[in-house]
């Protein structure tokens, strides 16, 4: 009985084999990371944070990619050997100039806005076939509301270890219309919540419409979060400041040209 088992094994992966298809799964890339060896580097590090929203096909939408789209570009960056940051991995890359072992041009920070239950039933399928890591902005107050993502869902991406929750503010106001105590509230709520129902310390913020004011770094640093998110395009690097990082917009139909210009910065 063993003897089949291994022989029905062993054919099961020659046929995956065969497909091109990756055989990967939420703790492989959770175990590759635990022993991923990082270095130092000389030069400053810019990197692609690439911004994306809904992952749904609705013709003449901007935000939403259809599923076949994001499909193929998460393919390209398992192909060429992209390294995907967590927010930790991130803040390190920025904080101490440090890469992985033979990543050194081959990084790359994914996100969502806003939490669609989308990221959870199409994103999540395809990040995990690749072992691909994504972090999500959460408005909080959308939590378990239509089309959004639920508790449930967010503990169940936090457990499989391949995707990031992070804040996206309370209510997505834009911050350049709230005084100082107002972003406060909407920056700290939203944090506390999060920190409170996933069991961890958020550190990632990403501004709603990616607007802020001159004050908007200081109340996000006060708030305790140690970096955050614009839409400002470009690559990412310290030199615009931890709190107004740059990203790349992924929109529907983008050619592959497009993209690697978005992962070059060209």
């Amino acid at each position: 009985m063993k003897k089949l088992f291994l022989i029905v094994f062993t054919a099961f992966f020659v046929v995956l084999s065969f497909l091109n298809i990756p055989v990967v799964s939420a703790s492989s890339s959770h175990h590759r990371k635990a022993h991923t060896h990082w270095k130092k580097v000389t030069a400053p590090v810019s990197f692609p944070i690439l911004m994306y929203h809904s992952i749904a096909n609705i013709p003449g939408n901007s935000l939403c990619l259809p599923p076949e789209q994001f499909e193929h570009q998460m393919e390209l960056l398992h192909k060429e050997g992209y390294y995907t940051l967590t927010p930790g991995e991130a803040y390190r890359v920025l904080t101490r100039q440090e890469v992985p072992v033979g990543k050194e041009n081959k990084i790359v920070f994914i996100t969502f806005d806003d939490g669609y239950k989308n990221n959870y039933s199409s994103a999540y399928p395809i990040l995990k076939k690749f072992s691909l890591h994504a972090t999500i902005g959460m408005i909080t107050d959308k939590i378990n509301t239509p089309d959004m993502l639920s508790t449930n869902e967010l503990k169940k991406l936090r457990k499989e270890k391949l995707v990031s929750i992070v804040s996206h503010t309370v209510s997505h106001t834009e911050l350049n219309t709230l005084n100082t105590e107002q972003q406060l509230v909407e920056m700290a709520n939203s944090r506390g919540l999060l920190n409170r129902s996933l069991k961890q310390n958020t550190i990632l913020l990403i501004y709603p419409v990616g607007r802020y004011t001159p004050a908007s770094p200081f109340i996000a640093q006060r708030a305790g979060y140690k970096f955050a998110l614009t839409t400002k395009p470009g690559l990412a690097n310290a030199s615009q400041g931890l709190y107004e990082l740059h990203r790349q917009r992924v929109i529907p139909n983008m050619s592959d040209e497009s993209f690697n210009q978005l992962l070059s910065g060209n």
